[in-house]
Order: structure tokens, then C-alpha cells, then sequence
């Protein structure tokens, strides 16, 4: 039998569920010392161990949210609305000294079904995605 709502249940449940699409798992945002809103407290946690080797030199050009687009056998991969091509958005990107390689990373607590098929496309364009977890 299906559930029957009155229209202000109805509102109200639309109302709390375009908040925020893109939460994942109960992921809460946050800003860390530096002003900078994360995505998960995990996310802002990884920015300041990556702030901290930075500053010890260990790595150097970090950047947060860089886009990086998605190409396939035929060329750019487009959006359903084919004005856009898509991008996977990394959390971090920087250059391991130590390595001296660029590294894409990604903090994840679960991976979703849109990750692993742009991790897999990113792969096939020869980069590689680090994926890091929570510790704990």
C-alpha cells in the first residue's frame, strides 16, 4: 500500500531533500582554520596534513578542487546535454618531491558508483586516482 502525504508533508519533504544533493553518507561540510569550506571533516583533516607537508617540503603546488576532464576512445566525453564535457574534480593535486610525480588525490570514507567509473576513465587516460581514508 502506498504511503499518503498531505501536501504540507509533501513540501516539507522536498524542502529537506535539495539541501545539499552531493552529501554523501552523512558527510558534514567544514571550514578549517584557513577559511576554506571542505566537503567532509575527513576532507578538511587531509588539507592540513597536506598543508603541513608542504611546508616541510615534501611536496609543493597543492591545489584543492581541480577539474580535470574526462576523454574516451572518441574524444572528449560530453554531458547528457552534450554543451559540457564532464570532469572528475579531485580533492587535491600536488607534486610528491620526494617521487617527483604529480599525484591526484581523492579523500573518500565510501566509494560511489560515479567515482569508480570516472576513476576507471581516468585510468584509461593513464592517471591514476590516490585514494586516502579516515584513519580510525
Amino acid at each position: 500500500m502506498t504511503e499518503r502525504l498531505t501536501a504540507e508533508q509533501y513540501r516539507q519533504q522536498q524542502s529537506t531533500q535539495g539541501q545539499d544533493k552531493r552529501r554523501v553518507r552523512g558527510t558534514q561540510r567544514t571550514t578549517t582554520p584557513d577559511g576554506i569550506t571542505h566537503d567532509s571533516k575527513t576532507e578538511a583533516q587531509r588539507w592540513a596534513e597536506l598543508l603541513l607537508l608542504q611546508e616541510a617540503g615534501e611536496i609543493c603546488g597543492l591545489r584543492r578542487q581541480v577539474d580535470i576532464p574526462l576523454h574516451g576512445r572518441d574524444g572528449p566525453i560530453m554531458t547528457d546535454g552534450g554543451k559540457q564535457q564532464r570532469v572528475y574534480r579531485a580533492d587535491f593535486t600536488y607534486v610528491d618531491r620526494r617521487l617527483g610525480c604529480a599525484v591526484i588525490e581523492d579523500r573518500k570514507g565510501h566509494e560511489t558508483d560515479v567515482f569508480k567509473l570516472k576513476r576507471a576513465i581516468l585510468l584509461a587516460q593513464g592517471m591514476e586516482i590516490l585514494v586516502t581514508k579516515a584513519k580510525g
